[in-house]
């Protein structure tokens, strides 16, 4: 009987070519993006450059915009200084917040990232707010107790009592929030953020670059990017000083210091909480409480005249108690603080592998 038929084998078989002279198709590489997605677009998303170039373009957009409108509405409020009352400093402080705010919030869109990652996220905010704002008067306390303890200060005498007192507090503690919320924000939360993105990217290629000839020792680019960017803007917060009347040149570096120390704390946390309640309470103390010059400036309503004696590079002079070289080492006892007390949770930059940023504690 002739055999049954048997099914044709097609030529490459189930498990490769039948026929070693057959070959099969090469896959398809996947395609590279063109030149100019790659100008503005890296593994972690929009160039950092392009990212704070956008960021400050759309908050000083937002800045004019806001002004002119508060102008119109408001003359008034615009034709005395920013610190003439607790409303004026909140009206206007709050208005720079905003713009600080929409255009973060606007670049977390544009770059598909939650706004939280640019400091404000967290689960432990108002428990590190109110550490902040108790170790903010606490440092500032030592400062000036140190001042008066070798005669650089005096008081001269009480200048507030009962409501007028309790009303001048509170009002100026909700400006110096604002004031902190709108400083810490803009130097250390999606300017940061970018910042230390931007650097630690290029560390991340040039590391890659060099691994290829030499056994190069390994590095971590998330801290290196961090601390670089925090040396630049911390330094940059404390120019950004200058223009204030009575400033000195131990005051911006001050600021500067103090800039770096919050930093730390952004660091340890992961969220700017800790540094606003610190920022906004350190101001409060020397601005209200003791009524002590802050970078220069000495506001209307505060509950105690005092003046600086001596010299002012150990006083502070017209700047305050900030312009005092007593502040070197409380700077260091401030970041001792931060160590021992806050949790270690760490700040860390996006990655090819992880490009939304840090995660939320």
């Amino acid at each position: 009987m002739p055999e049954p038929l048997q099914p044709e084998t097609p030529p490459n078989g189930p498990h490769g070519p039948a026929n070693e002279n057959v070959q099969a198709f090469p896959p398809t590489p996947p395609s590279q993006p063109g030149f100019t997605i790659r100008v503005f677009y890296g593994p972690d998303g929009l160039r950092a450059v392009w990212g704070i170039l956008l960021f400050l373009g759309l908050n000083q957009a937002l800045l004019d915009c806001e002004f002119a409108l508060a102008k119109a509405l408001f003359p008034r409020l615009l034709s005395t200084v920013w610190f003439a009352t607790p409303g004026t400093m909140v009206a206007v402080e709050g208005m720079v917040l905003l713009a600080v705010a929409v255009a973060a919030w606007l670049m977390g869109k544009i770059e598909h990232r939650p706004t939280a990652v640019y400091g404000l996220g967290g689960k432990r905010r108002l428990r590190n707010v109110l550490a902040g704002l108790g170790w903010g008067v606490a440092m500032l306390s030592l400062l000036v107790f140190c001042l008066r303890a070798t005669g650089l200060l005096v008081f001269d005498e009480r200048l507030l009592f009962g409501a007028s007192a309790l009303r001048y507090g509170a009002g100026w503690l909700a400006g110096f929030l604002v004031v902190g919320l709108f400083e810490e924000y803009f130097y250390r939360g999606y300017l940061q953020f970018t910042l230390a993105r931007g650097i630690g990217g290029i560390c991340r290629w040039m590391h890659a670059r060099v691994s290829r000839t030499q056994d190069a020792r390994s590095i971590d680019t998330n801290a290196l990017g961090f601390w670089t960017a925090s040396l630049l803007l911390s330094f940059g917060f404390g120019f950004s000083h200058h223009s204030n009347l009575g400033e000195s040149p131990i005051g911006l570096l001050s600021a500067g210091l103090i800039g770096l120390v919050f930093c730390l704390s952004l660091w340890r946390t992961g969220s700017l909480w800790w540094a606003i309640g610190f920022h906004a309470s350190w101001d409060w103390a020397q601005s209200f409480l003791y009524g002590v010059a802050d970078s220069g400036t000495v506001l209307p309503g505060r509950l105690f005249a005092s003046h600086p004696v001596g010299r002012p590079i150990l006083s502070g002079g017209l700047t305050g108690p900030e312009g005092s070289l007593f502040i070197l080492p409380l700077v260091g006892l401030i970041a001792a603080i931060i160590v021992l007390t806050l949790p270690r949770t760490h700040f860390r930059c996006p990655s090819p592998d992880d490009p939304r940023g840090p995660s939320l504690h």
